[in-house]
């Protein structure tokens, strides 16, 4: 009869390698035990910053906060330092701290960022739990600058752009060229310009082609603005090139260029052309890169805006203004018979500003809504040229003018802020006999450029042109500061030592 194994003869069980694994096991239980029981001592830390080290503009809203573990919310608000302080508002997400702005940050600015003492979310009253790792970081905002075109000297008809910031002033244009329109891309790296030859200039020839000129600049954005979903891609840099290096965008051998605007992320131009060989042939076209030009079939409209999301563009049509979707042969998404003209938008797109054409022959500046709120805020017997909405959507700064009495026809324009809740209308400038006037308002909301023009005794072909085409002798820069607190009083425009035409801050 065969004997069944026995457990005690079994050799494995006495092995010296068994006996060790034991000894480790029960270690490891042990130290595992003490750690649950008296918890994770090391120091919490910040483990990312959105914004470190990156310039941020008028469209970086909020920055991000990343924990290493779950913090007490109370303790990291409460020891949060910004300096310069930076107003803003707090949310949470786990383990993620956003700082929301309620302004934007100053332009120009170094801001530091520290965080001590805070506490994690475990800890309790008479722990020994180590605070949060000291943190320490900064970041900029964008350079303050501005472009314009040149009134006199070599730089007369030529995009010139001025660095505060840095104190450079640099040329971007060659002198064969006189620039008529321009609008900066998001961040600055580039501008779009349309100019025609000067040669051609001067014989009355109208030859705009659209440019793309490169300012030199080159921002490193936070991911937020990098990403920025507006029209479904984000934004993103050109790629390096010196100040003044020109690409050609949109020639004109067949259709004359006329009017263009820029979308908000940069990727779309709507351009107004007119065919050489058919007048009738008129209308908006659509330019994406990489894409050849598209017209917009049966829309031949007016004055146009594309809007802030980058997927519409509001234009003047008969009796109304329409608000056309950016693809070819679609149909009109809404339409607003009560306007003639869309003037600006808020940086969201929750307000513009739009003018209305009474019967007894004033104009009214309405205030839109995303939500179908039309609200007048000034009636005019004058005209209403341009407005701005300011960063915090609660002062709206506007180009308008008032019918002088007499005889012959005589307007006096002013630069006014309106008060968008109570629509309490302050001028801040007047602009007694001007021909055309530009003025453009910093991203940050804290300060407003200028120009006043004077026309030449008689046609100068060298001058450069006004929008409206005509020529200019004489034009000044104005610098108008503006207090945040108080956005209405106390406000002394300083000249500028430029001669120049619509002048226009970078984002």
């Amino acid at each position: 009869m065969q004997r069944s194994p026995s457990f005690k003869s079994s050799p494995s069980f006495l092995q010296p390698l068994d006996r060790v694994a034991i000894v480790l096991l029960v270690v490891l239980l042990v130290l595992i035990g003490l750690l649950l029981w008296g918890g994770d001592r090391t120091a919490p830390r910040v483990r990312d910053f959105t914004w470190q080290n990156k310039q941020v503009g008028a469209d970086d809203t909020a920055f991000i906060l990343g924990f290493s573990r779950p913090m007490d919310h109370a303790s990291v608000e409460k020891n949060l330092k910004i300096d310069p302080p930076l107003p803003g508002k707090v949310s949470w997400a786990g383990r993620r701290m956003a700082y929301t702005l309620t302004l934007p940050a100053t332009y120009g600015s170094e801001y530091q960022v520290r965080l001590e003492n805070a506490q994690d979310y475990f800890t309790q009253k008479g722990s020994q739990r180590a605070p949060i790792q000291p943190f320490q970081t900064s970041f900029r905002t964008r350079d303050r600058a501005f472009a314009y075109i040149g009134t006199q000297g070599e730089e007369t008809g030529r995009l010139v752009l001025d660095n505060l910031t840095k104190q450079e002033h640099v040329i971007l244009t060659s002198a064969d060229f006189v620039v008529n329109q321009f609008k900066p891309y998001p961040l600055g790296d580039r501008i779009l310009i349309a100019a025609t030859p000067r040669a051609a200039q001067a014989q009355g020839i109208l030859e705009q082609k659209l440019y793309r000129v490169a300012t030199g600049i080159q921002v490193e954005s936070p991911p937020a603005q990098v990403g920025a979903q507006t029209d479904g891609n984000p934004i993103t840099a050109f790629p390096i090139a010196a100040a003044g290096t020109t690409e050609l965008v949109l020639d004109s051998t067949a259709y004359q260029n006329l009017k263009f605007d820029l979308s908000a992320d940069g990727k779309v131009i709507v351009v107004q052309r007119v065919s050489r060989t058919d007048p009738a042939d008129f209308g908006p076209w659509i330019l994406r890169d990489g894409k050849p030009p598209e017209a917009l079939q049966g829309q031949p409209g007016g004055d146009f805006l594309i809007t802030p999301d980058s997927d519409s563009l509001a234009i003047a049509q008969g009796q109304g203004l329409a608000v056309l979707p950016l693809q070819p042969n679609a149909a009109p998404l809404n339409f607003l018979p009560k306007f003639g003209i869309v003037l600006a938008f808020s940086r969201d797109g929750s307000l513009a500003a739009m003018v209305k054409f009474n019967t007894d022959r004033t104009r009214s500046l309405f205030l839109v809504t995303n939500q179908g709120i039309q609200k007048e805020l000034v009636r005019t017997t004058g005209s209403i040229f341009a407005a701005q909405f300011d960063p915090a959507k609660q002062i709206l700064y506007s180009l308008l003018s008032e019918l002088i009495s007499g005889e012959t026809y005589q307007e006096n324009p002013y630069l006014a802020a309106i008060d968008l809740k109570t629509t309490k209308l302050t001028p801040l400038v007047d602009l007694p006999n001007q021909r055309d006037i530009q003025f453009s308002l910093a991203p940050d909301g804290l300060a407003i450029l200028y120009d006043q023009t004077t026309a030449p005794p008689q046609s100068d072909a060298a001058s450069s042109p006004n929008q409206a085409g005509k020529s200019i002798a004489t034009s000044k820069l104005w610098l108008l500061p503006i207090n945040t607190a108080s956005p209405t009083s106390n406000l002394k425009p300083e000249p500028l030592p430029f001669a120049g035409i619509q002048p226009r801050w970078l984002p």
